[in-house]
């Protein structure tokens, strides 16, 4: 991956974020339309932001997102702007997750800037989440 530097009236920037969450209880909702429509969210509010998707893998129990993101933005209001959109959004379009939980997400998350040395190996982790030889048959 090549560094790509962002400039603003203050300075130059080049931040990258790792960033994972889980739903509440971190239950397995995340398949099929859902996980279709969450990955659809995702990007909607990065575009929104001006921020860039580097890899996004969402699994039934959790997701894993790197972004690199504006010079302005701490990872808790990256983390959040992505987890209070999708909740509210999800929520209302698939009613099964209001009955099922509480609250779609957990209050948690992880967060992990990421240097430009390390971000190839975080861009080829997440994409290779589902390939995971412990995830095949083990029903975990």
């Amino acid at each position: 991956m090549t560094r790509k530097v962002r400039r603003f009236s203050g300075g130059v920037y080049d931040l990258g974020l790792h960033v994972v969450w889980c739903p509440k209880y971190r239950r397995p909702v995340l398949a099929g339309r859902v996980a279709e429509r969450l990955d659809e969210l995702i990007r909607q509010k990065a575009d929104e932001r001006g921020w860039e998707i580097i890899a996004l893998e969402v699994m039934p129990d959790h997701v894993h997102l790197f972004v690199k993101h504006d010079a302005k933005s701490s990872a808790s209001y990256v983390a959040n702007q992505f987890k209070g959109f999708t909740s509210r959004v999800l929520r209302e379009e698939f009613p099964h997750l209001k009955s099922r939980m509480p609250t779609l997400w957990s209050s948690s998350y992880f967060a992990a800037s990421v240097g430009a040395v390390s971000a190839a190996t975080v861009e080829k982790y997440l994409n290779t989440q589902g390939e995971r030889p412990w995830k095949k048959g083990d029903g975990s």
